[in-house]
């Protein structure tokens, strides 16, 4: 099947329209809906007898300014079109850390919610044996054909839908704080690669009271998420191929390691350690900080923030390096097995698929829609540029700590080397062979 694309008209319009498997145990997960020992990916079937009542338990991880305006647009949407209840349950933490948590434990438990967010790609063999099949939604929604192809190759788990997306993330990002940057004498289209970066922060740091680049520690996935970044910036779209497929050169990502260290030894905050995503980001926001590397739902909060404009008061460009590439992310709904709800959890998705859902959400989420029939015009101009950057891109890598990329084990053995070796100080050897041992085949 061809690459499906946004659109193939201009920029400015388109067209209408811990290791859950080993933590909760999956074969007890799978009831007798299907296989029952998750041995090979089967469903873990629909659940249910026929009696069930029109409401649904979907959880969910966005509060506060990461998400929780996006997430209430979209209960707003669902509500006006369907007579299923929602019980729309936000649980917080960065990176889905308390979420995920929360998920195994009610999977383990035999107590599946009738949905839950998380990401696809890889990440779904975290939950094998513990899915159900949504094939049936995907079918009679035509969603194949609506959605693009990334969408429809990442939500499939051994040749059955497990999942259905919802928005886009992109995770190259460089934003910046106009007034900052201009303050000191930093031009951000200049900065193309590290060493123009550390140019910027450095006259950031001499030029001004701000921070040169905020950044959130009270977590690793972000650390994981900044080395990703400069991997791809600094040493190319193989090197990184290379490292998530299981042959990494060592000498890459060294590279990668030392260029992180520069900027966290350096021009990150003091309180860094106790930064969350979100206060991190309000430090763009207040003109507290000149820099920082987020994916776009940071750019959901900019334009959730009363008289803070794209392009007058923040900016935005792909990271350093990474100007053809669109590191691809997805919002995605997840569907239990032994689901509750069976019927009210697939209305659901075929809700979390479908045009009015993903034009609710992803808007003030600063995601982009995974259908290609969406029309944008009525989208902001930084997602309107973030489609076409999309659409554009001659590399569309998965994201590293979202788990598209690696499967959850790996994912967990790269944060503890960040937890370990690389939060101050900064042991780039150790850092290296860790993430090189977590990796490799």
């Amino acid at each position: 099947m061809p690459r499906k694309t946004y659109s193939e008209l201009t920029r400015r319009r388109f067209v209408t329209a811990g290791t859950v498997a080993a933590a909760l145990g999956v074969a007890g997960c799978s009831g007798d809906g299907g296989d029952g020992d998750g041995g090979d990916g089967g469903d873990g079937g629909d659940g249910g007898d026929g009696t069930e009542a029109a409401t649904v338990e979907v959880l969910h991880g966005w509060t506060g300014g990461d998400g929780a305006e996006a997430g209430e647009a979209l209960v707003a949407a669902f509500e006006e079109e369907s007579d299923v209840t929602l019980e729309f349950n936000a649980i917080g933490g960065g990176g889905n850390e308390n979420l995920d948590a929360v998920v195994a434990n009610r999977l383990s438990n035999n107590d599946p919610p009738g949905s839950f967010a998380n990401w696809p790609g890889k990440n779904l063999q975290r939950y094998t044996g513990a899915l159900g099949s949504v094939d049936d939604v995907w079918e009679e929604e035509g969603f194949a054909d609506s959605h693009i192809q990334e969408a429809v190759d990442l939500h499939q788990q051994d040749g059955t839908f497990r999942a259905v997306p919802l928005g886009s993330h992109r995770l190259n990002n460089l934003f910046w704080n106009v007034e900052v940057v201009e303050e000191a004498g930093v031009d951000p289209s200049s900065i193309t690669d590290m060493s123009a970066m550390v140019d910027a922060l450095d006259a950031v740091a001499t030029e001004t009271n701000a921070v040169p680049m905020t950044h959130a520690m009270s977590g690793t996935w972000t650390t994981t998420q900044l080395w990703a970044a400069v991997m791809l910036g600094t040493e190319g779209v193989d090197a990184y191929t290379n490292f998530i497929e299981g042959s990494p050169d060592r000498a890459a990502v060294k590279s990668a390691f030392e260029s992180t260290a520069e900027i966290l030894e350096n021009y990150i905050s003091d309180d860094a350690a106790s930064l969350d995503l979100t206060g991190s980001n309000n430090n763009i926001i207040n003109g507290d900080a000149a820099f920082i590397h987020q994916g776009n739902w940071a750019a959901g909060a900019y334009g959730n923030a009363e008289g803070f404009e794209y392009e007058a008061d923040w900016g935005a460009k792909a990271f350093p390096g990474t100007e053809n590439m669109y590191t691809l992310h997805f919002d995605s709904f997840l569907y239990p097995g032994d689901n509750p709800t069976p019927e009210a959890s697939k209305e659901w998705l075929r809700f979390v698929g479908s045009e009015a859902a993903q034009t609710a959400f992803n808007p003030p989420k600063g995601s982009i829609p995974t259908r290609t029939d969406v029309d944008l015009s009525e989208f902001n101009d930084y997602l309107q540029d973030a489609a076409a950057d999309f659409e554009e891109a001659e590399h569309r890598p998965p994201t590293l700590q979202h788990g598209l990329a690696v499967v959850r084990e790996t994912m967990n053995a790269l944060n503890d080397v960040i937890a370990d070796e690389f939060t101050g100080p900064y042991n780039v050897e150790a850092a290296t062979d860790g993430f090189v041992d977590a990796v490799s085949n």
